[in-house]
């Protein structure tokens, strides 16, 4: 507990004065939620670490050799699984469905560790989504760098139907699928 308890505190100091995309929410609960999701999958520390640890990569310049020295080796390889290529050098709505796709790509070839904090991440985002659109309506898509709901669908039903064949049976997986649908299909986005 005492490394998942430093990957806490490392993921809050990196994360800080951040916030959730289009929202004043500090962009840690994210990690944390994230964190809690995992716990409902496993309770394998190297993956509960990586959980919280998935943006830190991404969104705050650490090296995933900084990962390594702190955390070790296999959440340096976790946290690599979930961090996508942002190609820093073209306008993120440009590239935005060819990241999304190489996801889908990677997540295909995963071990159910690297899947678990995939299915942490993105049941966060779309509880994020869910909530937001309720609120919103269709202006929630123009925070995103892709403002087309079909594209978030395809993004979103794709992820679900790949982990399925692990993660069906979990509550975790369940709330994802039913929220994908509720989000896109009830609320009549695609």
């Amino acid at each position: 507990m005492e490394k998942l308890t430093k990957a806490i505190a490392f993921a809050a100091e990196k994360h800080e004065g951040q916030t959730r995309k289009g929202s004043d929410t500090p962009y840690i609960a994210h990690p944390l939620e994230a964190l809690a999701i995992a716990a409902t999958v496993t309770n394998d520390q190297n993956v509960l670490m990586a959980a919280v640890l998935h943006d830190v990569v991404e969104d705050c310049g650490v090296s995933l050799d900084e990962i390594e020295t702190l955390f070790g080796k296999r959440v340096r390889e976790l946290v690599a699984a979930d961090s996508e290529d942002k190609r820093e050098d073209k306008p993120a709505a440009d590239t935005w469905k060819i990241r999304k796709q190489e996801t889908l790509d990677l997540i295909a070839k995963m071990d159910a560790d690297s899947m678990t904090i995939v299915l942490a991440d993105k049941l966060s985002n779309i509880r994020s989504l869910s909530r937001d659109y309720a609120v919103l309506g269709e202006a929630l898509w123009q925070r995103f760098n892709c403002k087309d709901p079909q594209e978030h669908f395809w993004y979103y039903r794709s992820i679900a139907d790949l982990l399925a064949p692990t993660f069906s049976d979990t509550s975790a997986w369940k709330e994802y699928f039913t929220l994908v649908y509720k989000t896109f299909v009830e609320g009549k986005q695609v």
